[in-house]
């Protein structure tokens, strides 16, 4: 995939900030829809504009940390969600529960530091034996799969409950046409916004249909919630004064202890799951801005910005964070690399946070619309995958069933639960692709790769005798 703009490359600053927004639009939904999902669940407030904030220090601290060489934004995790659950269900309190989540974003923090360590001594080549292109690439096509039910679904859906789905679909289709027009045909600016000027054709015919809801009898046309503007908060909640602010009950600390070792529980394990997640988007950026990163910066120093990175945004937005594939696909679509683009992105999310209409007005940005264009993104991540594996022998059984294997694990959403951990599917299908890839070549060199070697020693026989 040709970049238009490098990862050192600086557009003009019209064109910066147009790019920094798409990045934020292409991160938005899922970033503010973990603490929605968490207060839906557990009945305990969480900030989305708090979140947002979180996710912009948590990218900042990645960057630095990865020397501004590893264009990927950070949000909030989904993999935590039922950590986060736990936080709050296995306190007595509030003010418990916000003290579990931090507690517990610093506990999955941790496993990312001593990881990065481990890696710092031990090198990264183990991970390109363990995990070469026949196993990361299928695993990085999952990570676009198994979100297609999610875009699929958002598509047909509004963002009021009398919204017909047909209205919603209609609106989704506006945004995804408008897309991949701008993307294909479009000129210079407009080829590498397409995002931004999707969603915007996407709102605007939502905006047209809610306006005609309003007549009796039309509440199926209401596809935008525009009574979001009356509850607007002027500034976000952050967690750490959320947990400050709380007032702790005599009988809070009177489990303290086992509540910790509840939050450790909860925490701990998942940080190894997404662990596995990190290398695969970090291989498939790499892929698209054809650099290394497990190289250069390296993956010790890209483990320590995700940690450090999850540990500073969840002291502001409560939710642990992590790389985005929408993120990545929006790099891909967009031949945009450039890693000023990243960090004008996170600003714009932190100052946004403060801006109560502007906030708003990005949560009013219908699930159909957001379908549209996540249909676009997340395909895009599955198709960086697939691209991974152009130069594996697919006529080899042995890479055949290795593929074969992760791809319908994942695509079959095979996850394993565990008490309050869940494995999601694309840890399950890097996990069996490796012990696949481990068994079919427990042996060492097979015939195909006898065979290869005589075809190789062939070869330079021919060539030899062509140049005396």
């Amino acid at each position: 995939m040709k970049m238009i703009y490098g990862v050192k490359d600086r557009p003009k600053w019209g064109q910066l900030i147009l790019f920094a927004l798409q990045q934020v639009l292409a991160i938005l939904a899922a970033t503010i829809a973990v603490p929605m999902v968490v207060q839906s669940k557990t009945g305990y407030a969480m900030s989305t504009s708090a979140a947002l904030f979180g996710a912009g220090v948590g990218t900042i601290v990645y960057l630095l940390f990865t020397k501004f060489k590893s264009p990927v934004f950070l949000g909030s995790s989904f993999a935590f969600l039922g950590s986060m659950f736990a936080a709050f269900s296995g306190g007595v309190s509030a003010a418990l529960g916000y003290l579990g989540i931090i507690v517990g974003a610093v506990f999955a923090g941790v496993v990312y530091v001593i990881i990065a360590v481990i890696v710092k001594f031990a090198g990264v080549k183990w991970i390109d034996k363990i995990m070469p292109a026949v196993v990361i690439g299928p695993t990085v096509a999952i990570i676009g799969l198994s979100l297609a039910g999610n875009a699929v679904g958002d598509l047909m859906s509004g963002s009021v409950s009398t919204c017909s789905p047909y209205v919603a679909l209609l609106c989704g289709l506006v945004t995804l046409a408008v897309t991949i027009v701008c993307s294909v045909y479009g000129k210079k600016l407009m080829k590498m916004i397409p995002f931004v000027i999707g969603i915007l054709a996407g709102y605007v015919v939502a905006a047209i249909f809610t306006g005609f809801s309003y007549i009796p009898g039309a509440e199926a046309l209401r596809v935008i919630n525009f009574d979001l503007f009356k509850q607007m908060k002027w500034y976000p909640d952050f967690a750490f004064v959320q947990l400050f602010s709380k007032d702790y009950g005599a009988g809070d600390f009177g489990n303290i202890g086992a509540y910790i070792g509840t939050i450790a529980v909860a925490y701990i394990p998942v940080a190894f799951v997404v662990f596995a997640e990190h290398i695969a988007d970090h291989k498939n950026i790499s892929s698209i801005i054809e650099t290394d990163l497990l190289q250069d910066p390296g993956l010790s120093r890209t483990l320590l910005g995700d940690g450090v990175g999850s540990i500073a945004g969840a002291l502001f937005g409560g939710c642990p964070n992590t790389t985005y594939g929408e993120s990545v696909g929006c790099v891909a679509i967009s031949g945009n690399a450039s890693i000023i683009t990243i960090f004008v992105a996170a600003i714009i999310c932190m100052v946004a946070s403060f801006v109560a209409p502007f906030v708003t007005f990005l949560a009013t940005i219908p699930a159909c619309v957001m379908g549209g264009v996540c249909i676009a993104l997340y395909g895009f991540i599955a198709v960086s995958g697939l691209k991974m594996i152009q130069p594996v022998d697919l006529g080899d059984n042995k890479n055949l069933f290795v593929v074969s294997v992760i791809l319908i694990a994942g695509v079959g959403g095979m996850t394993l639960t565990f008490g309050k951990v869940t494995v999601t599917e694309v840890a399950c299908a890097l996990i069996l692709g490796i012990l696949c890839n481990l068994l079919v070549n427990i042996k060492g060199k097979n015939k195909s790769d006898d065979e290869q070697l005589v075809i190789e020693e062939v070869t330079e026989n021919e060539d030899t005798k062509e140049e005396k």
